[in-house]
Formats: C-alpha cells, structure tokens, sequence
C-alpha cells in the first residue's frame, strides 16, 4: 500500500479520514501534526517501562525455585545478586547497540543489523506465532486469577471466571495502546509505583522485623550440607527469567527523547532499583518464613501477608494484579514497536507500519497479537508452548549481543555514545548460550520442539519475503488485506 488512500485532499483540504496534505505533500492531522510517533519516552517514562515490565507477579508469587536449586538461603540471596548483576551485564550490552543504532525494534533490528534479514525474520516468526502471544496469555492468566481472587475468598476461583477476567484484561490493554502513547505511558508511571508500593507493602514490615531481631532463619544460612553445586545452573535459570524484561526499553529507541543519554541512565537506574527490591524482598520472606514454609507456600506474598497482617492481607491479591497489568501494559507497548519495524523493513504486511491518523498510534501493529493470544487463552496449553519456548528467548538475546561484538570488528568507526568494555558482553553471552545448552540438556523434547517450531521460519522467509516474484493470487491478497485493514483501522503511512 501506497500514499493513495492517505492523501486524497490537496492544497491543506481536509480528506474524509480528517488528514490533510499540506502544499509540500506532507501528511498532517487536522491539528496541524505530522502523522508519526513522536519522541515521548522521557526518562521517569523510560524507567517505568523497564521496571514496570520486569517485574511482574514472580518475585510476589514464587520465589522458591531460586532457593530449591541453591540448597540454602544465603546461596538463594547470592543467586539474586549475581542474577542481577548479569543481567545488568546484557542491559549494558543493549545499551551500547540502543545509542549506536538508533533504531526500534530491540531484538529483530540488532539481528538485521549485525546478522541479515533471513535471522531476523526467523527471530521475527517466532516471537509472532507463539513467544509473544503465549507470554502474553500466560501473564493475564495472573492477572485473572489475583484480581478476582479478594472476591472468591477462601474459596478457589472458577476457571471460565479467570478466562473471562484474562480476556477483559487483555482487551484493556489492547485498547488503551491503541488510542493514546501519552496515556501508555502516564498509566505505566502510575503502575509501576504501585508495584514499589506493593514491594514496599513487604519490605517495610521484613526490616522492621529483622531490627527487631528476627534472624533465626539466618543462622547457618550458608550451610553447606544443603547446597547443590549441580543445581546453581537450574537457579540462576530462574533468576535470569525473574530479571527478564530490561532489554524493552530498546523496542522504543525511536521514540526516546535524547537516546544517548535515557537509554543508558534509564537502564542502570532501573537495575539498581529492581536488584535492591528483590533482593530485600526475599530477606523479608525470611524474616518472617523458614526455608520449609517458603517452598511450601503457593504464593509467597500473601503467606507472608497472611502471618504479618491478618485481614490486610486481602490487598496482596489486588497489587499482584496491578503488578501483571504493568506488565501486560509495558510489554504491549514495546512489542507493537517490533512489528512496526519489521513491517517498515519489509518483513510484514505494510499495514503494520503505518498510524492512527488521530490518535498517532501504530493501531494496527498493538492490535496483531490479539487474535492468537485470545485463542490460545481459551483453546491452546499455554504454559507447554511457554515450555518450548524459553530457551529460544535466551538463545537469541545470546545472539543479539553477540552481534554487537561482531560489530565491534566489522564496524569499528560506527559512532558508540555508549560504549562497555569487551569483557561485560563476553561474560553476558557466555552466559546466554550456556543457559540455552542447560535447556537442551535438562528438556531436550520440549526444547527440540521450540526449536523446529522457529525453523518453520525458514520456508516461511523464502514463501513471503525472499522471492520477488510470487504467485499472484497471493499477491493479491496480501494487497487486499493491506487494504481493507487499513481502510477499516484508518491508518496511513507515517511521515518521515
């Protein structure tokens, strides 16, 4: 698809979409705006997205395969630290490839950038048709569950209830990224607090205990007796997924004000916060829990609720939400970004890339992942796809920053406003492809399935985007469904 549909007025005449073209030819909205996304990721809006979206319902719902696998709760508060240390290592990385390559898209553009299209689009697949929209229905299915378990005390929720909570939830979200990046943004400040209020909710009361001398759960907390070396590999696993979420920020580097300097500052301030939090979180668990009641508790919050606070324990539920709601909100909003780039780059029907003439959101691109969420949320096993998938995740965020040290050599004079020593993405994506090969080891089935699922990529790049010449009945319905989404969606192509 074209401009044609778009620029149907002339000489500053409004067309029927309420755009209109100035007598240079640029598309405006009636407002006198181009058409495009603006620079309205601000630092305080940059941080929240990154903190918003890494913390999710984890650190409130089940911290104990960290403490599982290590053996002791001194070594599961070691295991938090280095987990969140490594992965400020990667978030550094990420840094470095946001400033020099001022591009959204995050994963799927370094991976152009570095290794090609046919790894990026394969990359590009598998986050498309199952990564994201399993991942998406997996956190709503949180959110379902804890906003409406305060109404179901003691009783269990009904599974069709939870569905149709999740199903609401997501809508929410759909609709909300898709009428304003503004109010995106503003909700996910507001958000984000909420969950450092929730955290709060925690850590307050657990220091006040251990001031109060509360320490007998940390005696001999480095008992060796328990600690399994063979196991620490399966509990920084769990760390390093707890901690995932701060490489978000690079979907939106186009849309950072002064990216120089908010990606990289946005990042260390979001790590350092969220490496304080769950670290003093899990300390306060302890204060009030044996290592025994941590791994037999379901939801750890609401046990260490329950024993603390009695009947206020009803609000740990509802801040669990809000937290899963962040996380929907956030990930939302940076995810539309990589399909966004990856229409402009070719790699998806044109209708993604372009915006909301009125609302300047790239409608069609926040709304691509609605259909296969909601059908996995009422037919499909979201948590085996999940299973099958989370190695992938790892393996190409390895890539990734492997990229950036193969751009290192074969692109010494690209400008680097940000520039890490050699040694943080070394350590990094060593780390990576061994979390990825402890995948193939542990569940080798599962893991072998995700992998031929992403291989599907491989026709699919050759059927869709290498060959020029394509059949023309699908010639004809890919110009069809641009056409028809984007006459239905109002959506033109974005001014440069």
């Amino acid at each position: 698809m074209s401009n044609r549909y778009a620029a149907a007025g002339q000489d500053g005449q409004l067309s029927g979409d309420g755009t209109q073209a100035d007598p240079g030819g640029e598309l405006q909205d009636k407002d006198g705006r181009k058409v495009g996304l603006g620079k309205k990721v601000t630092l305080l809006r940059g941080i929240s997205i990154i903190i918003g979206i890494i913390i999710g319902a984890g650190i409130f719902i089940s911290p104990k395969g960290i403490l599982k696998h290590s053996g002791s709760i001194g070594m599961s508060l070691v295991v938090w630290i280095g987990c969140g240390v490594l992965s400020l290592f990667g978030a550094l990385s990420y840094a470095e490839l946001g400033t020099c390559i001022k591009k959204s898209g995050g994963h799927y553009t370094y991976i152009l950038e570095a290794f090609g299209p046919q790894m990026a689009f394969i990359r590009l697949w598998a986050e498309l048709i199952a990564i994201r929209p399993a991942a998406m229905a997996v956190i709503s299915l949180a959110f379902g569950q804890y906003i409406l378990e305060p109404l179901f005390m003691p009783c269990a929720v009904p599974p069709m209830a939870v569905k149709l909570a999740t199903a609401i939830g997501i809508t929410s979200v759909m609709y909300l990224n898709s009428m304003s990046v503004t109010w995106t943004a503003r909700i996910q400040i507001v958000l984000t607090f909420c969950k450092l209020l929730a955290m709060g909710v925690i850590i307050v009361p657990g220091m006040y205990q251990l001031f109060k001398g509360e320490t007998k759960n940390f005696e001999n907390a480095f008992d060796m007796d328990n600690v399994n070396l063979s196991g620490m590999p399966l509990a920084f696993y769990s760390g390093m997924y707890a901690y995932a979420g701060w490489f978000y920020l690079n979907f939106v580097t186009e849309e950072v004000d002064n990216p120089e300097r908010t990606v990289p500052l946005a990042i260390c301030i979001s790590m350092a916060i969220v490496t304080s939090c769950y670290v003093l979180t899990n300390v306060a668990y302890y204060t009030v829990m044996s290592a025994e009641e941590l791994l037999a508790s379901e939801a750890v919050a609401v046990t260490f609720a329950e024993k603390l606070m009695g009947n206020f324990s009803v609000v740990v539920p509802l801040f669990v939400a809000l937290s899963c709601f962040g996380s929907m909100n956030g990930s939302l909003f940076a995810l539309s970004r990589m399909f966004y780039v990856a229409s402009r780059e070719g790699h998806l029907p044109e209708v993604f890339s372009m915006i909301h003439v009125r609302k300047h959101t790239p409608l069609a691109a926040v709304l691509i992942l609605y259909p296969m969420t909601m059908l996995l949320l009422f037919l499909g096993d979201i948590y085996s796809l999940l299973n099958f998938m989370s190695f992938l995740r790892w393996l190409f965020i390895g890539v990734v920053v492997l990229g950036l040290i193969y751009l290192r050599y074969t692109k010494p004079d690209l400008p680097r406003p940000f520039k890490v020593p050699l040694f943080i993405p070394v350590v990094f994506c060593l780390t990576c492809f061994f979390m990825v090969f402890l995948s193939l080891y542990s569940d080798p089935v599962n893991t072998g399935i995700g992998f031929a699922i992403s291989l599907t990529g491989i026709p699919a790049y050759y059927i869709f985007i290498y060959f020029n010449h394509r059949p023309k009945w699908l010639q004809r319905a890919l110009d069809c469904f641009n056409r028809t989404l984007q006459i239905l969606l109002v959506v033109v192509p974005a001014e440069e």
